[in-house]
């Protein structure tokens, strides 16, 4: 996956398209990530004691990587790779350049 934690990506395709946002969190073997206000979900909590009301949580649920682009730029940009010496960098498709 192409995809890290930390990325800033953009959304181009589902409902929200075009909001961008920071990867909390990759899950590489279901190809998804967990990005930050992006693919809300509203979830119903139940009170934890009698004294405790229950409440409605916004919770941010995975989106597929194929959903997402790398922000580069202010630009989407498709992600390569390159071995420069001994390491495996991602590279900006456009530019070439290292991520």
């Amino acid at each position: 996956m192409k995809i890290k934690k930390g990325d800033n990506i953009i959304v181009i395709a589902g409902r929200d398209k075009g909001k961008t946002g920071k990867v909390a969190r990759a899950i590489p073997d279901d190809s998804k990530v967990v990005v930050e206000g992006i693919n809300l979900l509203k979830k119903h909590m139940r009170a934890k004691s009698s004294t405790q009301k229950g409440q409605i949580v916004e919770v941010a649920m995975p989106i597929h990587v194929s959903n997402v682009a790398i922000v580069v730029g202010g630009k989407p940009t498709r992600v390569g790779s390159k071995v420069i010496g001994d390491k495996k960098v991602r590279i900006d498709r456009k530019t070439g350049k290292a991520i």
